[in-house]
């Protein structure tokens, strides 16, 4: 038998996955867009509460949604890189998903993802760890290594 997450939902199930919204791309504008296109999502702020989420360690937030099996969409890609979010993201299996343009409004960043949500959602069906790239065009985003081997 296998174990099921917190939520309920089974890893690679025909539902949609659920979301954990990193801070960066705010709590307001983008989880209203993902929510109104029919997602299922949190923000640090519903999980934590106002002040501890800001005040969260992206480790810490990264490993609550691999313990949930929540879906990580963000827009910092440096999280690859540094040992503590990386080594989270691998552990996790967490399967993440990145703007490929960080320089964005709220109201772009929510359109981008919007934009890509059935291939985001196709994506995480597959096991991680792995992050994607989310661009503009909709276009199949770029796999990014997020191993312990990269720098």
């Amino acid at each position: 038998m296998r174990s099921r997450r917190s939520s309920g939902r089974q890893r690679g199930g025909s539902e949609p996955p659920e979301f954990l919204i990193d801070r960066s791309l705010g709590r307001v504008a983008l989880p209203a867009a993902l929510r109104e296109a029919g997602l299922v999502v949190r923000t640090l702020a519903e999980v934590y509460g106002e002040q501890a989420a800001q005040d969260v360690e992206d480790h810490q937030w990264i490993t609550l949604a691999a313990g949930n099996d929540w879906v990580v969409p963000c827009k910092d890609d440096r999280i690859r890189r540094r040992p503590a979010e990386r080594e989270a993201l691998t552990e996790g299996r967490v399967r993440a998903f990145c703007l490929t343009n960080a320089n964005l409004g709220f109201a772009q960043q929510a359109e981008y993802f919007v934009r890509n949500r059935f291939r985001i959602i196709q994506a995480s069906r597959k096991p991680g760890p792995y992050l994607y790239g989310v661009a503009a065009t909709g276009e199949t985003a770029r796999r990014r290594d997020v191993t312990p081997s990269m720098t």
